[in-house]
């Protein structure tokens, strides 16, 4: 199926051993796959394109495409949405804004739902039921504070072991406040296990008790979906929430996914860029991988 049905949700390359591998005759090799989302001048994703579109650098040096792929294939993702006191007038369009993005999920897809204040919760499994997982954004709580890159490192271990493609969507409204964890640890671990995360920021007016107060999303959620190769949507209205999820549902189904064999295992951070051939297109894909054998994929 081409990209014109949608899409391509998983990793076949990553640094796991996946179920479904393509077979390469001779030695064992190790690939490096990358996803890419490809805009025009309008910001309109940009179907049927084909390997010699794509050009791939490693610390700035080209490399041979050995893969590339635009069939449909699962993703497993978990949605974490803030519900911290600021948002307590917008949860409900919050509520059904995520609805959107769970109603179209494919049948392969899976997927869990989870809240952050000053507590986490999260629905108890990975699920390919819609209907469950609307159910279980209806019922999440609020609290007070924002437990963010919490939120997300715990989204991170949910998802170690799950195999194929992973994918973290984070909503919040504000800067983090009571995290242990830190945006530089959890942007490590992200890049190490291959996860993609898109996040969606929301300014928003809120009374704290005293006055009114206007919030503004954490500045490090730009910062680790770039990384990732995810996207970064920040909203000044709760009326753009249902598109804005929307579109992250459309972009998951429509990337690309390409390979090449890492000239160098030496077990550091390599930058990585991705770049179109054709004038006035653009990929958005991660910035970097680690080039270690021991996570890397074996094809052989």
């Amino acid at each position: 199926m081409s990209l014109r049905s949608g899409v391509v949700c998983s990793i076949l390359f990553a640094g796991v051993v996946l179920a479904q591998q393509p077979t390469f005759k001779g030695q064992p090799t190790r690939v490096v796959s990358v996803f890419a989302t490809v805009t025009d001048g309008q910001g309109r994703l940009v179907p049927n394109l084909v390997k010699e579109d794509f050009e791939i650098l490693d610390n700035d040096k080209a490399q041979p495409l050995v893969f590339f792929q635009d069939e449909i294939q699962p993703i497993t993702v978990i949605v974490m949405l803030d519900t911290s006191g600021s948002m307590t007038a917008s949860i409900p369009l919050l509520k059904s804004a995520a609805e959107q993005f769970l109603i179209r999920l494919l049948p392969a897809d899976k997927g869990r739902v989870g809240a952050f204040a000053d507590n986490i919760s999260l629905s108890s499994r990975f699920t390919s039921d819609r209907d469950e997982l609307v159910s279980a954004a209806k019922d999440l709580d609020y609290g007070n504070g924002t437990r963010l890159w919490d939120a997300v490192s715990l989204s991170l271990d949910e998802l170690r072991g799950n195999a194929g493609r992973r994918v973290v969507l984070v909503f919040t409204d504000g800067d983090d406040t009571q995290s242990h964890a830190r945006l530089g640890t959890v942007m490590d671990r992200a890049r190490a296990d291959e996860v993609m995360l898109y996040a969606i920021g929301l300014e928003s007016n809120y009374f704290d008790g005293q006055r009114m107060v206007r919030s503004k999303p954490d500045s490090g959620l730009k910062k680790i979906a770039d990384e990732t190769g995810g996207g970064y949507f920040e909203l000044k209205k709760t009326a753009d929430l249902a598109p804005t999820f929307t579109r992250v549902a459309q972009e998951l189904h429509s990337q690309y996914v390409i390979g090449f064999t890492p000239p160098l295992l030496d077990g550091r951070v390599h930058k990585l860029t991705v770049r179109m051939k054709q004038p006035g297109m653009t990929a958005r894909a991660r910035r970097s991988y680690v080039a270690d054998p021991e996570t890397l994929s074996n094809a052989k």
